[in-house]
C-alpha cells in the first residue's frame, strides 16, 4: 500500500505500449518484457506533484538473489550506461529508461527513490521486474539482424518446419517452437539459472549474460540432460516405455512446462530433431535470431581423423561394433545469429550450434558455437568445436572388408556422401531452401578439396584403378505396410566372362545408423556375361522387416560382390525410406479468439496387422495446450479412426495446429490444419 502522506501512489509500467514498441506483444501484455539498446517508460503516479529541490533516483537488481546492482543516471550518458530522464505531467512523471545495447539479459527489478536535496532518500516505490532481452533490431547489439523478413521467421515465427528423411527423399516434421506461448520466457532463465555456472558463480553468470556467445553456448549444453539438470534425455534404443517416445512430440513446448514443473528434472526421451526444437524455441524467445538446419548424410567421427569408418567381414556382418564412428541419414542442429568479438575479423553472421549429445566439448557435452564460415574455409581450429562440425560435414566413408586372419582390405571410398542437402525452412513459405553452399565448397572441387587438406587431412586416394563389375541398387517407392522388390544391378565393363559371389542383406535400422534388426538375406553364385548386366531381385515382405523396423521406418540394403579367385571386392549400400500415411485433420468453426472450434482428426490403419494402444497428441501455439486422445479401440487392418476435439484460440494470427499418431507398431504419423485466428 502506498503512504498517504507520502508522494508516491504507485508504478504503471506501461505493458501495452511497451511490448508493442518492443515487438513482446505476443509473449505477455500482462508483464513487462523489453528488448536492450531500446528506450522504455514506465509512469510513476503520485499522490502530488514532486517538492521543489527534490530528486528522483533508480535503482536495478538483476540475478537471482538481485545480487547485481545497478544504479541508473538521471542525466543523458553514454551508450555503455544505464540512464533515465524524466516529464512530469501534474500527478503522473513519465520515466524513460535507456539500457545498454551490451547489458545482461535477464529478470530485473527497479524501484524509484525520491531524494531530498541533501541526498537522503525519503521514499521508495514497490519494487516492479521486468525481463530485459537481446534485440536483434538494435545496431548496437551483437545479435543486430538488419532484415526484417529474417526477423519475422528467425524471431517471430512460432511454427517451422524440421527436414529429415534421406538426401534422396527429404521429408518435413511440423514443429510447434511456441516461444511466446504462457511461461516459455520464464523457463528460458530458470534452464539458465540451473547451468553448473549459474549455480557455482551465480554473479559471474549473471554479468556473462550479456554475450550471446556465453547464452548460446550454455543453452546447447543444458537442452540435453547429460551432464547437469538439462532439458531432455535423449535415447536411440527404441526402449521409452518409461518415458515419451521422441517421435510423439509435436512441438518445445510440453518438453519445457514438463521440465519445469517436475523442478528441472529431465524430459524423457529425445533425439537430434527433438534437441533442435527446443534448442530454437529456447534461443528466439531470449531473442537470439535462430534457425535450424538438418545435415543429411552426417558424420560422427569420433576419432578426428576425418574418416568414416565401416568394417565388415566376408559374410556383410558388421564388425566395427566397438567403434562409434557411424553416419546419420540426417542430423539436426541450429544456426544462431550473432557477432564473434571473440575471434579474428570474418566470423560473424550465422553460427552452428549443435545441443544433442554426441561429443564432450570443454568437458561437456555440447556443441558451438561455431561460425559456419570457419566450417566452409577449413579453419577448424575456431571456437567452438569447428573440427567437430567439419567432420560432420566433410568426412570421407571408407568400407573395409576384415579377414579372418585380421588383414583388412579397402573395398570403396566415397568422397561424395556426406554432408547433402543441408536444408531450413525458407523465411518465404513452407518450403527448404537449401544451405549446403554455406557449409562446403562443391563436392569434387579443387577448392573443395583443399580445405579438406587445410583442414589438417592428407586426401584419401581410392585403392587401384576400377574394376570390371560394377554394382547398383535401384528400388520402387517402399510405402509402410507393403511388399516391395530391391533390384541388384551387376554390370561387367570388361571384356570377359566374370564368375562372382553376391550377397545381399537387408537390414531395419534406426536414422543414426543403429541396426534392429536383419530382415532377410540372399546370396548368388553367378557369371556376368561381358559387356552385360545381372540383376538380381530380392522380395521384401513385410513380414521380413516389419517386426524389427525402427519407429524411423529406414531399411538399409548392403550389396557385397566378391569376384571369384581375385581379390577384387565391390560394395554398394543404399537406405529405403518407407513412406508413412498422414493424418486428416479438419477444423470446424469459425476461427475467433476465445471462440470453439472442433478438430476432426482420422487415420486410417496401412498396415495387415491390427494396431493396438493409439494416441494422438494435439497441440498448437495460441490454440490449445498440448493434449493427448486415445483411439477409442483397437485399429484392424485399413481401418479408419475417427476422434475429434474442441478448443478456444488464445491469439490471433495464422495458426497452425500440430497432430501426432502413435500405436504399438506404428509411430510419428502427423497431421496439420493451418488456420488465420482474427480477434473479436
Amino acid at each position: 500500500m502506498a503512504d498517504q502522506n507520502g508522494v508516491f501512489m504507485g508504478m504503471d509500467l506501461r505493458c501495452q505500449v511497451n511490448s508493442h514498441a518492443h515487438r513482446t506483444e505476443e509473449m505477455d501484455v500482462e508483464r513487462l518484457l523489453v528488448r536492450r539498446g531500446q528506450p522504455f517508460s514506465l509512469a510513476l503516479q503520485c499522490f502530488t506533484t514532486l517538492p521543489p529541490k527534490h530528486k528522483l533516483a533508480m535503482i536495478l537488481h538483476l540475478g537471482k538473489e538481485g545480487e547485481v546492482v545497478v544504479k541508473v543516471l538521471d542525466a543523458r550518458a553514454g551508450s555503455d550506461k544505464w540512464w533515465f530522464r524524466q516529464q512530469g505531467a501534474q500527478s503522473e512523471v513519465l520515466l524513460t529508461i535507456h539500457s545498454p545495447a551490451d547489458a545482461p539479459v535477464g529478470l530485473y527489478s527497479v524501484t524509484v527513490l525520491l531524494l531530498s536535496p541533501d541526498g537522503h532518500i525519503l521514499e521508495k516505490t514497490t519494487p516492479d521486474t521486468f525481463y530485459l532481452l537481446f534485440n536483434p533490431w538494435c545496431k548496437a547489439d551483437s545479435v543486430y539482424l538488419p532484415d526484417e523478413e529474417l526477423l519475422e521467421e528467425y524471431i517471430l515465427n512460432e511454427n517451422g518446419l524440421l527436414y529429415q528423411g534421406s538426401w534422396d527423399q527429404i521429408s518435413s516434421l511440423p514443429w510447434n517452437f511456441g516461444q511466446f506461448e504462457q511461461d516459455v520466457v520464464d523457463i528460458c532463465f530458470e534452464i539458465l539459472d540451473n547451468s553448473p555456472a549459474a549455480l557455482t558463480n551465480p554473479e559471474m553468470d549473471t554479468a556473462n549474460r550479456a554475450d550471446p556467445v556465453y547464452v548460446s553456448r550454455t543453452i546447447t549444453a543444458m537442452v540435453n540432460a547429460n551432464d547437469d539438470r538439462g532439458v531432455v534425455s535423449g535415447r536411440w534404443d527404441g526402449k521409452y516405455d518409461d518415458g515419451v517416445p521422441p517421435t510423439r512430440w509435436t512441438g518445445s513446448v510440453p518438453i519445457l512446462r514438463r521440465w519445469s514443473e517436475a523442478g528441472a528434472q529431465r524430459v524423457r526421451y529425445g533425439q537430434c530433431w527433438v534437441f533442435s526444437g527446443v534448442a530454437c524455441t529456447v534461443l528466439r524467445c531470449l531473442g537470439i535470431p535462430t534457425r535450424p538446419v538438418t545435415n543429411y548424410s552426417s558424420a560422427h567421427d569420433t576419432d578426428g581423423n576425418l574418416n568414416v569408418d565401416y568394417l565388415y567381414d566376408e559374410q556383410l556382418e558388421s564388425v566395427s561394433e566397438s567403434r562409434k564412428d557411424m553416419i546419420w541419414n540426417y542430423h539436426c542442429w541450429v544456426e544462431s545469429w550473432m557477432d564473434r568479438e571473440d575471434l579474428p575479423k570474418g566470423y560473424d553472421g550465422w553460427q552452428a550450434l549443435d545441443p544433442t549429445p554426441q561429443e564432450r566439448s570443454d568437458g561437456v557435452y555440447c556443441c558451438g558455437p561455431c561460425p559456419v564460415k570457419a566450417v566452409r574455409d577449413g579453419d577448424v581450429g575456431m571456437k567452438y568445436d569447428a573440427a567437430f562440425v567439419f567432420s560432420e560435414v566433410n568426412a570421407d566413408l571408407v568400407t573395409w572388408i576384415v579377414y579372418p586372419d585380421g588383414q583388412r582390405s579397402q573395398v570403396s571410398l566415397n568422397q561424395n556422401t556426406v554432408g547433402q542437402n543441408i536444408s531450413t525452412k525458407s523465411v518465404y513459405g513452407d518450403y527448404r531452401e537449401d544451405i549446403t553452399k554455406h557449409y562446403k565448397y562443391p563436392e569434387g572441387s579443387v577448392k573443395e578439396r583443399e580445405v579438406y587438406e587445410k583442414a589438417g587431412r592428407r586426401v584419401t586416394q581410392p585403392n587401384g584403378a576400377p574394376g570390371q563389375l560394377e554394382l547398383k541398387i535401384k528400388h520402387a517407392q517402399a510405402i509402410l505396410g507393403t511388399d516391395f522388390d530391391v533390384i541388384v544391378e551387376v554390370h561387367n565393363v570388361g571384356g570377359e566372362d566374370t564368375p562372382a559371389q553376391l550377397t545381399v542383406t537387408s537390414n531395419a535400422v534406426t536414422y543414426n545408423s543403429l541396426h534392429r534388426g536383419e530382415c532377410h538375406r540372399k546370396t548368388a553364385s553367378l557369371t556376368v556375361p561381358a559387356q552385360k548386366a545381372h540383376k538380381e531381385v530380392l522380395r521384401l515382405r513385410y513380414d521380413h522387416y516389419g517386426a524389427c523396423v525402427s519407429e524411423h521406418n529406414l531399411i538399409r540394403v548392403t550389396a557385397l560382390l566378391q569376384v571369384s579367385g581375385q581379390p577384387e571386392v565391390v560394395l554398394q549400400e543404399v537406405n529405403i525410406q518407407l513412406s508413412m500415411p498422414q493424418l486428416h485433420v479438419k477444423v470446424v468453426g469459425d476461427a475467433v479468439v476465445s471462440r470453439k472450434l472442433i478438430a476432426h482428426i482420422s487415420f486410417t490403419n496401412p498396415l495387415p496387422i491390427t494396431l493396438r494402444g493409439g494416441v494422438f497428441t494435439v497441440e498448437g501455439a495460441g490454440l490449445t495446450a498440448a493434449r493427448e486422445i486415445q483411439a477409442p479401440d483397437d485399429i484392424g487392418p485399413g481401418q479408419e479412426v475417427k476422434v475429434k476435439l474442441s478448443f478456444k484460440p488464445t491469439r490471433a494470427g495464422l495458426r497452425k495446429l500440430m497432430v501426432d499418431f502413435d500405436a504399438d507398431r506404428i509411430r510419428d504419423v502427423k497431421g496439420i490444419a493451418t488456420l488465420i485466428v482474427r480477434n473479436k
